[in-house]
């Protein structure tokens, strides 16, 4: 039992490199209230009316009262209007909304980019790419997080909301594509990346985060050959750690050769993964097609039953939508690693250490009785 535990361990501290920044509210995995500012938690995008929403949010588990440290950083919302789209496949319109031709095409036809002070107020925008760009309608400011997922529950995010006229993107369009960066304002790092919800929050797609949708197939082709050598190994020398490998979900399936981007038709009815609503249960909506972390760690953090399909506040019915934030309050500390590491590795080592030493001084006192002269 005990080398079993050594070995799972072993294995856990390997998958550390792989899954520790595995967009959304648990991407990249860091608890380090002072480095969340550049932390994507969600992108939402649906029609209303003449216009088009975007809600961009970053910063998961705020509770805290400003300031913050946005201003080190850049948040940026892009389109591509050009990438040639199909509905054909069935199994790709109900996992991402429609099959993209040409990955490798993806470019950026329009840019929101978007400075934020330290107390989450606008600092300044640029939008390229869109007609009249005056006529875009922005807030910024903490709101309860939209998230339908008890663990983030009574806490908020910062928001940036657009209402984007229609008339702004190009004349018929009915098919984008788009997706949400952030990137360090000073050197132009990309930190994080949002595009399909619940896409990089799964473990097996962090290598994407700082990588530009264009290039995403090639990477997990390239990963996807890495990690089945590894898996091939693991089943002939070390089966139970095959498995374990298997439930980590970092094996490349079969459909996820697909950029990490946001697709949205006028042709069809709004709602995931046809762009996403507010109101849209993503956790149980991607876990129907096959990855159920999400739904899966729903259960985990609650003792409800039947698990929320709402949001912990009612959203609202103008602009900017998201419900009013909860009252600022003492920021949660990360866990702390240290007591765990004194209790169940330092302390366990200095023991077994101890003993070993213990029996080595025992046998040399044996071994030289027995060659004492007589």
């Amino acid at each position: 039992m005990f080398h079993a535990r050594i070995l799972f361990l072993a294995f856990i501290l390997l998958l550390v490199p792989l899954a520790g920044r595995a967009s959304d509210h648990a991407d990249p995995m860091n608890l380090d209230p002072k480095t969340q500012e550049p932390n994507i938690t969600g992108l939402f995008f649906y029609p209303e009316g003449d216009n088009m929403i975007v809600v961009f949010n970053v910063r998961r588990s705020l509770t805290a009262a400003p300031p913050y440290n946005f201003e080190p950083y850049e948040y940026a919302v892009h389109f591509d209007f050009h990438s040639k789209l199909s509905f054909d496949n069935a199994e790709d319109r109900a996992r991402y909304g429609g099959t993209i031709v040409n990955p490798e095409g993806i470019a950026d036809d329009a840019i929101i980019t978007i400075h934020l002070n330290n107390d989450a107020t606008l600092k300044d925008k640029n939008i390229i790419g869109l007609k009249n760009p005056e006529n875009v309608r922005l807030y910024t400011g903490v709101r309860d997080d939209p998230f339908i997922f008890p663990r983030f529950f009574n806490v908020n995010v910062v928001t940036m909301v657009m209402s984007i006229p229609k008339s702004s993107f190009p004349a018929g369009q009915q098919t984008w594509l788009l997706w949400g960066t952030s990137k360090d304002a000073k050197t132009g790092d990309q930190i994080d990346h949002v595009g399909r919800s619940n896409r990089t929050q799964l473990g097996r797609f962090d290598i994407l985060n700082t990588v530009h949708p264009s290039k995403h197939v090639a990477l997990i082709d390239e990963k996807a050959e890495s990690r089945k050598k590894l898996q091939d190994f693991l089943l002939a020398c070390l089966p139970p750690i095959a498995q374990l490998n298997q439930l980590s979900g970092l094996l490349i399936r079969h459909y996820d050769r697909v950029p990490d981007v946001m697709i949205y038709t006028s042709q069809f009815a709004p709602g995931f993964p046809n762009g996403r609503r507010l109101t849209d249960d993503v956790a149980l909506l991607t876990c129907n097609q096959g990855d159920c972390p999400l739904q899966e760690n729903a259960f985990i953090d609650t003792e409800q039953w039947p698990r929320a399909t709402v949001n912990d506040k009612p959203f609202l019915n103008e602009f900017p939508y998201l419900a009013e934030p909860w009252p600022a309050r003492p920021q949660t500390p990360p866990p702390d690693c240290w007591p765990y590491l004194m209790k169940y590795v330092l302390i366990p080592g200095l023991i077994v250490l101890a003993v070993i030493v213990g029996l080595g001084i025992w046998l040399s006192r044996r071994c030289c009785r027995r060659h004492e002269p007589v």
